[in-house]
């Protein structure tokens, strides 16, 4: 009897602890709770990291709070979840919901400009997993591992959009040296991450064991699944066995779904872009250096930068082996064209000596910082200047503003270093401030120039055919008149387009000859064509001078025998000749 009664209460019990375990295996992954995990170093980043991104300061509005945060319920998420499209499954917990409360509440600033960024770089995620196959919702993964930033470093040493460790890098095949940190290269990572993630998600069957697995590595995976024992194939069964940041890896990758799929639901706004950015690549096969690059094609560094990460030194070693350029869609083809003129432009400057004697004295000429200084920054805001497919869609009223700072050296502060602080050049410092030797001690007081950019704040949306045209006559025109490459051509075609529209003006001619042929002198033709002298002043560039008076940067270089230097200093007098021939044609046509 007794032993009755005991196989009874054993079945009993046996029966309800099966039916409880089997409870808790498929309502684990909506009632799991864990106060000891780990976030990702992404909630880190400071919202002012992102801004100085030259995309978001150029090509985009990011989006910004509505007014008052709209909040959700946990069925809501849990719908939401739900009904998105995705091949990855994306359960709802208190974990998840953690994770989308501090997105939405606490870095409400950092959603709104990885949303911006995500305009640039997304569609280069979504490609790169479309190729392999993979779920195009891995698109995510980095916005919990970078915030979107190609330039993103961890305390570990883990960089780039996707965050490669050097040796997980290298097993791929990307290049990690002094110049060259392929991990940062938007494309070739999200290349390599999506092949990575495809490699695991064999071994595993389980894309929440692959993404677990990406972020900790595969034997930390194993081992959890190990010590889980047999049978436990599930993430959710795993969780308590793997490493505190893991575990809060999977809910955070479900909260960024989340978030960047419905953000307008809690008053964030959209993005809202200013000008299209389309890009194509190029082969460079000789050293070149960005600042040759941003003065010949006429664009900022600060662009090649952000299209170009992954050059740690603004320098590309194509004489060690062929390397990719990523250049606005046009730039491209006059980087073809003016290839040669790029690698000669200040070749001195950028070489390296191959041999040098002991004792030897070097011949090295100044300092390589951002050698466009100004004239480079003067140019962020806008457009580049042939990129004819960027298609203007909307403009701010005041892009940017030139303010005077003055800078007190510190003990041990250089040019050098002071130039990188403020996105100038060293050789701009000395003439600001008639430093002959470049030499400064601590306590001296420095002019700086710098161009402030504006935030704006109200964004006029402009349809693209409101944009002036040029006509391809007034184009070809302008190439005929202007030797520069097809950069300066374009540049020179708008000039021309606005000198067309202006009344011709007259002028006295005051030699004898004039005198004596009235007629002739009253010429508004011939009047315009005698040069302009101007002396120069602080802050005068080449490329401010030809804007005020209606030539081109190459044409002033050609009537002061230049050649391709852009310096010129305060005091110096230089002529400014006329207006380009296409102007003068246009304006002759206009009369008749």
């Amino acid at each position: 009897m007794k032993k009755s009664i005991i196989a009874t209460v054993l079945a009993i019990g046996i029966s309800t602890f099966g039916a409880a375990a089997a409870r808790s295996i498929l309502d684990i992954k909506q009632s799991i709770t864990d106060d000891n995990i780990i976030a990702p170093e992404s909630f880190e980043t400071q919202t002012r990291q992102l801004e100085e991104n030259f995309y978001i300061r150029n090509y985009v509005v990011p989006g910004v709070d509505l007014g008052e945060i709209s909040k959700a319920t946990p069925a809501e998420y849990e719908q939401r979840l739900k009904v998105l499209p995705t091949e990855i499954e994306l359960p709802y917990n208190s974990i998840v919901g953690n994770f989308i409360d501090m997105y939405l509440n606490k870095k409400r600033g950092l959603v709104a400009d990885m949303i911006a960024l995500h305009s640039y770089y997304g569609p280069i995620f979504v490609e790169e997993l479309v190729k392999e196959g993979m779920p195009v919702e891995l698109q995510y993964l980095p916005v919990i591992e970078s915030a979107i930033n190609p330039n993103a470093i961890s305390r570990a040493g883990a960089a780039g959009l996707w965050q490669f460790m050097p040796a997980t890098a290298k097993g791929l095949g990307m290049e990690v040296n002094s110049l060259i940190d392929e991990r940062r290269d938007p494309r070739l990572s999200s290349r390599n991450a999506a092949r990575y993630l495809k490699q695991l998600h064999e071994i595993y069957d389980d894309w929440s064991l692959a993404i677990a697995a990406y972020n900790c590595g595969p034997g930390n995976v194993n081992k959890a699944l190990r010590r889980a024992g047999e049978g436990k194939k599930d993430f959710w069964e795993i969780y308590h066995y793997l490493p505190a940041e893991t575990r809060g890896y999977v809910p955070v990758f479900i909260a960024a779904n989340y978030v960047m799929n419905y953000f307008k639901d809690h008053g964030i706004s959209p993005t809202i872009i200013k000008r299209h950015l389309t890009t194509d690549t190029v082969v460079v096969d000789k050293y070149v250096h960005f600042n040759q690059i941003a003065a010949v094609l006429d664009i900022p560094v600060d662009e090649i930068r952000m299209l170009n990460p992954q050059y740690l030194k603004d320098v590309i070693p194509g004489d060690y082996r062929p390397y990719t350029l990523t250049l606005p869609t046009q730039q491209c083809l006059s980087y073809v064209m003016s290839e040669k003129r790029i690698v000669d432009y200040d070749k001195e400057l950028y070489a390296r000596r191959s041999h040098v004697e002991p004792g030897q004295t070097s011949t090295g000429a100044a300092d390589p910082v951002n050698d466009k200084g100004s004239s480079n920054l003067a140019k962020a805001s806008r457009q580049t200047v042939n990129a004819d497919t960027n298609n203007e869609l909307a403009q701010t009223q005041v892009a940017e503003r030139m303010t005077v700072k003055t800078h007190v050296v510190s003990r041990g502060e250089s040019i050098r270093d002071i130039a990188r602080q403020y996105g100038v050049s060293a050789t701009d410092i000395k003439r600001w401030n008639q430093l002959r030797r470049g030499k400064v001690k601590a306590g001296d007081s420095l002019r700086i120039e710098v161009f402030e950019h504006v935030s704006p704040e109200n964004i006029k949306v402009v349809a693209a055919s409101e944009v002036a045209q040029v006509t391809p006559q007034q184009l070809h025109e302008a190439v005929k008149e202007d030797p520069a490459p097809a950069a300066t051509a374009s540049s020179s075609a708008k000039t021309t387009a606005k000198a067309a529209a202006a009344p011709a003006k007259t002028a006295t001619a005051k030699n004898t000859t004039a005198k004596n042929t009235p007629a002739k002198a009253a010429s508004p033709a011939k009047a315009a064509a005698q040069p302009t002298s101007h002396k120069v002043k602080n802050g005068d560039t080449l490329g401010k001078l030809a804007s005020r008076y209606g030539t081109t940067v190459a044409a002033i270089q050609k009537a002061n025998g230049m050649g391709s230097s852009t310096n010129i200093r305060a005091g110096q007098t230089i002529k400014i000749p006329p207006r380009t021939a296409t102007a003068k044609k246009s304006t002759t046509r206009r009369r008749r």
